[in-house]
């Protein structure tokens, strides 16, 4: 049996190595390494593959929520709706521009924003919400487009764990997940469901004077060289990520469907046990797997990450302290937010491997060692 990797980049990598080889070294070939034709090839697949007007590459996931934020032309004291329980870029982007982050509850079977939450924490200095479509599952956008628009409040979807997800809407329509907002935002960490090879990112709208606000804060602020009409910063998606990108794209669907696989199979061995809950699926969206994340009650999960490390499995827990009780939000009264739920799953979740090269034999043991040990104790 091959080691067991929370995300095995390098088999990935094998089965599309002559194809990245070759981009990568087409990018060194023509030396255009800043803007080159891999980026407006990638830009225009993605935007195909989404089904929006406009696709803004740029360098990481977390400038993408800040270059969103900043092309809303808010104002300091602001406030914008998030989760707590989520990465932390999604809330420190918030901070950095000055503007105040509201934390609220999430919904505890699929761990993203709760639009009832949402709605009782409008005030009228809230300018903008951040969904989070948490560890592949989406929020529930036309629940949470339905406040904004009553509202009129900004929607900057923060779509970093859940590209290529759909969304079914009522009307029998399906949207790709970070398409309903105003803006959406995503990253290409390498363990993405569509990752780089370094750091990369990218944004999408279907407001067309929004995109052109939106490239020119990534780019210094200017739609022309020298020329910089606002405040704006360096934020590029190079170009040798982006050919990694370009190869990647066509695989994207099959990369979800082999995370949902996995997802199955973890699913089946451990139903009926009354001290896991599984993944839930929301009837309204398609789960695509970036994390497999397990919801532990009378369980020492502490005990069990060690147990599975001991025995070669890895696991990781996302994410053990949340926004609101980090250091970074004192000044914001972070710790003055009651979020029950959220402190709730913060002490009782672990996510499993979950990639797209796990085999049976893997998957097998994994399983068996998380029963094992949950049966023995």
């Amino acid at each position: 049996m091959q080691p067991i990797q929370m995300v095995d980049l390098k088999q990935q990598y094998a089965k599309i190595k002559t194809e990245v080889d070759l981009a990568i070294k087409e990018v060194i070939d023509s030396t255009a390494f800043i803007n080159g034709k891999a980026v407006q090839d990638f830009a225009a697949g993605l935007s195909k593959y989404l089904g929006v007007k406009h696709v803004i590459p740029c360098a990481n996931g977390t400038d993408a929520l800040q270059i969103a934020l900043m092309a809303l032309d808010l104002k300091p004291g602001d406030e914008v709706i998030t989760p707590s329980f989520t990465f932390i870029a999604t809330t420190e982007v918030i901070a950095l521009l000055q503007l105040k982050p509201v934390f609220v509850e999430v919904d505890p079977k699929t761990f993203c924003i709760d639009p009832i939450a949402i709605e009782k924490a409008i005030t009228p200095k809230t300018k903008a919400i951040i969904p989070v479509h948490l560890y592949g599952q989406a929020a529930n956008m036309e629940a949470i487009m339905d406040i904004a628009n009553r509202h009129k409040i900004y929607v900057i979807e923060d779509n970093a764990q859940a590209i290529g997800g759909d969304i079914q809407l009522n009307d029998g329509t399906t949207k790709k997940t970070g398409t309903l907002g105003t803006i959406g935002t995503t990253s290409f960490f390498p363990s993405k469901n569509l990752g780089c090879y370094g750091d990369g990112g990218a944004l999408f709208t279907n407001d067309d004077e929004l995109a052109v606000v939106l490239k020119m804060i990534a780019n210094h602020g200017g739609s022309k060289r020298y020329y910089h009409d606002r405040v704006g910063c360096n934020s590029r998606l190079d170009t040798i990520q982006a050919a990694v990108l370009n190869v990647k794209l066509p695989h994207l669907d099959e990369y979800i469907a082999a995370r949902r696989s996995a997802a199955d199979f973890y699913d089946k061995a451990f139903a009926g046990n009354k001290k896991i809950t599984v993944p839930y699926r929301a009837p309204y969206s398609n789960h695509v797997f970036h994390q497999y994340t397990l919801l532990l009650e009378g369980v020492d999960r502490d005990a069990l990450n060690k147990f599975l490390a001991d025995h070669g499995i890895p696991s990781m827990i996302y994410y053990p302290v949340p926004a609101h009780r980090q250091q970074m939000f004192a000044a914001f009264g972070g710790s003055q937010f009651e979020l029950k739920t959220t402190d709730w799953l913060t002490e009782r979740v672990i996510s499993l491997p979950m990639h797209t090269e796990l085999s049976n034999e893997q998957l097998q043991f994994i399983t068996s060692k998380v029963l094992e040990f949950i049966n023995n104790q």
